[in-house]
């Protein structure tokens, strides 16, 4: 499904990620200040949590996030997959409740996703494509899904500018499977410029 893009496009896509990425590095550093001082202030843990997720061509990486959950909240993860609100490889739930205060709001308005900006330096991620899941949960993924990781995973993607978590796993499949396909500078940047009013009203974020 996906034909490799020329070496003009990955080159321009890699370029814009970095040059983008940086910048909004730099001016949102009051952003990530801020929300460090509230998650501690909070419950006093740590400020940033990681874990694996799969990235392009199915190869794992470290990714980044400003902790919104309890300090035990992967500890928890098994014994919550009755409550699981997401269908086929997703896992949501609206009121998790190992969602801290301060993680209920950055979840709603994706502050909580700022610190991914270092992944997409680090070339792990690029500024849009598939949102990436976590490593186990693509692992029971079939080869229509694992499509999905043709190109590197993203920050935003259509799914962000669609519903966000009211978007269930089939049809979050199908957008990211169409993003690929139709893949193009101009469409990145249309992307973008609708996540922005999306994730300032909070819809879909939780």
């Amino acid at each position: 499904m996906y034909n490799r893009k020329s070496f003009a496009f990955r080159f321009l896509k890699r370029s814009f990620d970095i040059v983008a990425a940086s910048l909004a590095l730099v001016v949102l550093s009051p952003v990530f200040l801020v929300t460090a001082i509230a998650i501690k202030a909070d419950d006093k843990g740590p400020v940033f949590f990681s874990q694996m997720r799969a990235g392009k061509d199915g190869k794992d990486f470290k990714f980044y996030k400003f902790r919104s959950m309890c300090t035990d909240a992967e500890a928890q993860f098994e014994s919550m997959q009755a409550q699981n609100e997401q269908t086929g490889n997703a896992f949501k739930i609206k009121d998790d409740p190992r969602i801290t205060k301060v993680g209920k709001f950055i979840r709603k308005y994706s502050i909580d996703e700022l610190p991914q900006l270092v992944n997409v330096i680090r070339g792990d991620m690029s500024i849009v494509g598939p949102r990436p899941i976590l490593s186990h949960q693509m692992a029971r993924c079939g080869s229509y899904e694992k499509q999905r990781l043709a190109v590197r995973p993203g920050l935003t993607c259509i799914w962000q500018i669609s519903g966000r978590a009211n978007i269930k796993w089939e049809q979050w499949v199908e957008l990211d499977l169409k993003y690929i396909r139709e893949m193009s500078l101009f469409n990145d940047l249309k992307i973008i410029a609708k996540t922005v009013p999306v994730v300032l009203k909070g819809e879909g974020g939780y």
